[in-house]
């Protein structure tokens, strides 16, 4: 005989089916878009894992419900902007979180909970086996972007407050960004390459790119404020610092499910307290070499 449900409960337990019929969908979309044979496997499977969630809710409810299209186009973009590890791992914490608030669904139904948990230790075991190539090089891509951040937010921090002017001090940072990135990339290469690394070339293009990239938002808003906004210029760039770090932060504590504030807070101490020491210096070399721009 069939268990009566509470408004509260069928509600809760439509949104659980709504949830993984739109993951289905998602997952059913990575797998199409894999050319490697084992990754589309994978993701294949991720895909009947979500069915199987969403048929065991339909037993209780009855009912069919849709995907949320809303969801699944964020989805596709995340995975085409950020790849495939992040999307899995982000849609299955927003999956995990939602599920932890539904006690009143396992008071009822007890047995739910024990088959969501297999069900879920079966996509961490799955995650396991993905081949995602730029997860490869995340070691490399936060070399190049760690050294950016300290380096060109202390030069730049120095320049702003020696030259006061914002072409010039865009003028400063692009030389130096750009040098910086050659040299970084290949310093990378150089000592890839004394590991043994078969790979060092790519290892060093992705130092190199993400150098390049963190240089290039951090110079921007010198080139967009007139002369004398110079002030306005750089507390935008400290706020463009704290955005990438926050932004990166992020995406390396989901993909490699890593904690996110103590992290954020380290590398934002460290790439503010630099630019504040070169702010000073900057302050002190105008004064004792006299020079007036």
């Amino acid at each position: 005989m069939k268990k009566e449900l509470s408004a509260e409960t069928l509600a809760a337990i439509l949104q659980l089916q709504k949830d993984e019929i739109t993951g289905t969908a998602i997952y059913y979309h990575i797998a199409k878009k894999q050319k490697d044979a084992n990754n589309k496997k994978i993701f294949t499977s991720f895909a009947e894992v979500e069915h199987s969630h969403y048929l065991t809710w339909k037993k209780y409810t009855e009912q069919d419900v849709k995907p949320d299209k809303t969801k699944v186009l964020i989805f596709k973009i995340l995975h085409t902007f950020l790849g495939i590890t992040f999307t899995i791992k982000y849609l299955e914490n927003n999956e995990l979180s939602g599920i932890q608030g539904l006690e009143r669904v396992f008071n009822e139904f007890p047995e739910t909970k024990n088959i969501i948990n297999d069900e879920h230790e079966h996509e961490n075991y799955l995650v396991s086996l993905i081949d995602e190539e730029r997860l490869q090089y995340v070691g490399s891509m936060v070399l190049g972007l760690n050294d950016a951040l300290v380096e060109l937010s202390g030069a730049i921090a120095g320049f702003t407050f020696a030259l006061a002017n914002t072409r010039l001090i865009a003028m400063s940072a692009i030389i130096t960004g750009v040098a910086a990135t050659l040299s970084m990339a290949a310093s990378s290469y150089l000592a890839q390459r004394a590991d043994g690394n078969t790979k060092a070339l790519k290892s060093s293009l992705y130092t190199g790119i993400a150098y390049l990239i963190t240089v290039t938002l951090m110079v921007m808003p010198y080139l967009l404020f007139p002369n004398n906004l110079y002030i306005i210029a750089f507390i935008l760039m400290l706020l463009i610092v704290v955005s990438i770090i926050l932004f990166f932060t992020y995406y390396i504590s989901v993909t490699k499910s890593l904690p996110f504030w103590s992290r954020f807070a380290e590398m934002s101490i460290i790439s503010l307290g630099v630019a504040a020491i070169s702010f000073v210096i900057g302050l002190l070399a105008k004064a004792l070499l006299a020079i007036d721009i």
